[in-house]
Order: structure tokens, then C-alpha cells, then sequence
């Protein structure tokens, strides 16, 4: 029986047998990996197919936990010693968070895999209710008299820090690179927000079971489904300019150690890269990487204007300048209340 996209739980495991921590090739092992909020059921089915490769290759069986939440809450939980050999998260500032203030893995990170380790792209889209009522076609609709938007905190969940970026984006650019007119356009933004969810999920649950608000500001992939699911009273509006999200990974490297698992945590995101993650990654309505898994599914993509972390000087300059304490933030989100 399908399980409902909202229904997930925040703990989901797929178990093939009872694990253990691994010792040699051949003995059960378990992963656990810690991840954002809407990758639960790519991540369920990629676990699968991970495990039949393990098994495939001789290497016996292997178990894969899921832990998914706002992705800076869930860079929190490891660096207060939630057991994870590998994180699977929804911006590189959060697993730098991990290598700093944890000292769990190297600050080198990113270079372990390929494309800066990440493996697909994502961007933010809108939701709608089906048909549109309020005629949202882009970042200036939202700020319309009688539009609730739906966005989770940027304090503790990726999603909703890359839509303010780019809504901050599109603002500028409104206006000629004024940057007191972008911070203008999202302090009233929010103002228009009437609840701010943890995470990208619980937000997801707001917007399509609990019927509150106009438009969700959504990741692409969760945003196809919940179109997926909702077919009869949600659509997907794309506007104009977005943000090229690149959700990254990393082993948790002495952590890994600690439990003999790293060898199968490298593995495991190795396989990410593969054909088959790749194209599971496009099944799930991630963009992929690889050419041809892009080919295969870019008439789920449409091409728009994204801009990167780069025009903002960098996830660090991002965080200290919107997202820390005392930051543009909370200066406006104060001032919105």
C-alpha cells in the first residue's frame, strides 16, 4: 500500500536483518544517515538498491537508518553526538558546521567527492492551490494584499534559507543590485507569513493537509510530490529567477571509524554518483549530474534563472550577514511580527 508523502515519520529505517557494526567483509553492518527533510522516500528506495549492490558484490548485508529534519537542526543533533556515518544535507554550511564545531570530519570535506560532493542540484519553486486562484506567477505576487505564504524557519531548515536567497535575489535584480530595496521587498515577505514550520516537511504538512496559505515555497522535488499526490488541488509554478541548490554529502569520518563502517560509508555515497544513483536521484525529482541521466528527465526540469551561493559571497557570508543571530533575519522577521 503507497504510504502518503505527509505521513512519513522522522525516523524511517529500511532493514534487510538486525545489523551490527561491521568487522570484516562479509558481516552485517549498519549505516545510519542523517539527512534533510524531503529526501525520505528517495532515500528509502536508493538504500534498497545500495543494498542489493552490497549484497550483490559479496559483501554481505547491510542495514540503512534514515534520520530527516531541518537540515541545521539535523547538523546539530551529530555534532551533539547523534551516531551518523554519513550526512546527506541540504547546504555545505551545515556540514562545515560539523567538521568546525564537531570536529567529526575534515574541513576539507567537500573535496572527498565529486562536484564539491554533490551529487544533484535542486531549486525553489512555488506551490499553488490547483488553478491558481491568486494568480501567482512570481517573487511579486507573494507580496500581495491577502497572500499567505508558507515557508519554514531559516534558523534551523535549508529549504527556507535558500527561498529567502532567492527571493532576495529576484529583488535585486528588481531594482538595479539596491540592496536596501531587497531587503525591503523580504521583510514584507514575511510579514505575509503565518507560521514558520521547522522544516521544509512540516511545512509541506501545512500547506497541503492542513490547508493554510496560498503558496508554499517548496523544493522542487518535494514540490512534484506534492503534486504527485495532491494532483486535484496543488500545481507547481516556477518563477522567474530561483537559486541553484546543491544539497551536499560527507562521511562522518570519526564516527565511521569509531564503528568500522567506513569503508561501506564511502560506498554508500559512491553510489550516488553511479548510473543507477543517478538515476534514481532524476526519479525523485532531483536534477542529476550525470549527462544522461539529464537527458532522461529533463522534460521534468524546466530551464529558468538561477543564481548561486556565490552572488551572495559564499554559504559563510551568507549565514553571518541573513541567518546568524542578529542578523538581517531576525532584524526583519522582528519587525514583520
Amino acid at each position: 500500500m503507497k504510504r502518503p508523502l505527509i505521513a512519513s515519520g522522522l525516523l524511517a529505517a529500511l532493514a534487510f536483518l538486525p545489523g551490527c557494526e561491521a568487522k570484516k567483509e562479509g558481516s552485517a553492518i549498519e549505516l545510519q544517515n542523517v539527512s534533510y527533510d524531503p529526501t525520505r522516500e528517495f532515500y528509502e528506495e536508493f538504500n534498497a538498491a545500495f543494498a542489493r549492490k552490497w549484497a550483490a558484490d559479496g559483501k554481505g548485508t547491510i542495514t540503512i537508518t534514515q534520520s530527516h529534519g531541518g537540515s541545521g537542526k539535523q547538523a546539530r543533533s551529530v555534532i551533539d553526538g547523534q551516531p551518523a556515518d554519513v550526512v546527506t544535507l541540504a547546504l555545505s554550511l551545515d556540514i562545515d558546521m560539523i567538521a568546525k564545531k564537531g570536529g567529526l570530519l575534515p574541513e576539507d570535506w567537500q573535496a572527498k567527492f565529486p562536484n564539491n560532493s554533490s551529487p544533484y542540484t535542486s531549486t525553489i519553486v512555488f506551490v499553488v492551490r490547483k488553478g491558481n486562484p491568486k494568480g501567482i506567477k512570481d517573487w511579486n505576487d507573494l507580496v500581495k494584499d491577502g497572500v499567505e505564504v508558507i515557508t519554514p524557519d531559516p534558523k534551523t531548515g535549508g529549504a527556507p534559507r535558500w527561498a529567502y536567497l532567492a527571493g532576495w535575489a529576484w529583488a535585486e535584480k528588481q531594482h538595479g543590485g539596491d540592496q536596501a530595496a531587497a531587503r525591503d521587498f523580504i521583510g514584507n515577505l514575511y510579514k505575509h507569513v503565518p507560521v514558520l514550520d521547522s522544516g521544509a516537511r512540516a511545512s509541506t504538512t501545512t500547506f497541503a493537509q492542513r490547508h493554510i496559505g496560498d503558496v508554499l515555497l517548496s523544493w522542487e522535488n518535494e514540490a512534484h510530490l506534492i503534486a504527485k499526490e495532491f494532483p486535484d488541488q496543488t500545481q507547481i509554478v516556477y518563477p522567474s529567477l530561483s537559486i541553484l541548490a546543491e544539497p551536499p554529502v560527507a562521511v562522518v569520518e570519526k564516527t565511521a571509524a569509531k564503528r568500522g563502517t567506513t569503508e561501506a560509508a564511502k560506498a554508500y555515497l559512491d553510489y550516488l554518483y553511479t548510473p543507477e544513483g543517478q538515476d534514481l536521484a532524476g526519479k525523485h525529482f532531483y536534477r542529476p549530474r550525470d549527462p544522461q541521466a539529464a537527458a532522461k528527465y529533463a522534460s521534468t526540469f524546466p530551464a529558468l534563472e538561477l543564481v548561486t551561493i556565490d552572488h551572495f559571497g559564499g554559504w559563510a557570508k551568507a549565514q553571518e550577514t541573513h541567518f546568524a543571530d542578529g542578523g538581517i533575519f531576525d532584524q526583519i522577521y522582528t519587525r514583520a511580527k
